[in-house]
């Protein structure tokens, strides 16, 4: 695995949600937790790993740092946010709870042998992916684990 530039580095995306109560819970629903020290009643902390954030803000709070106009995301992608999890059911069991949270299924299942994922959107309308990748491929990458085609050059 290829060493980070910037290993101390913390990753903090933010994105604008109409009622942030709702979006916390929905997200809790999914397993996540809130940084109760950068929450409060226009923005939450949700935890993603242990240098990646994503901070929920509300559309208020949101139009103070953005530059340019806000999209709606249920009309235009901008982003789509991935995390993975820990195991291939996990996969399952987190887009299943999106799914009864009010999330919208956006992509079945999707298997490549040693990664598989499934889709969603949230309650905003922002894509969500959460994924599962074998150890190894993470590891030694793709290329290792895809199956080889041969192409004999004949003809049947």
């Amino acid at each position: 695995m290829t060493i980070p530039t910037h290993p101390a580095r913390m990753l903090f995306v933010n994105i604008p949600v109409a009622d942030l109560e709702r979006s916390k819970a929905f997200f809790a629903k999914l397993g996540f937790g809130f940084h109760p020290g950068f929450t409060d009643e226009t923005a939450a902390c949700m935890l993603v790993g242990e240098q990646a954030s994503v901070m929920l803000l509300s559309r208020e709070k949101f139009a103070e740092f953005a530059k340019l106009p806000m999209a709606d995301p249920t009309t235009h992608t901008l982003a789509l946010y991935c995390f993975s999890v820990s195991s291939r059911e996990e996969v399952d069991t987190v887009a299943q709870a999106a799914l009864a949270a009010g999330g919208v299924e956006a992509d079945g299942l999707e298997d490549h042998g040693f990664m598989c994922s499934r889709s969603f959107f949230d309650l905003d309308g922002h894509g969500w992916q959460v994924m599962w990748m074998d150890p190894a491929a993470a590891q030694q990458g793709p290329a290792e684990f895809a199956t080889p085609t041969q192409d004999t050059g004949t003809v049947d």
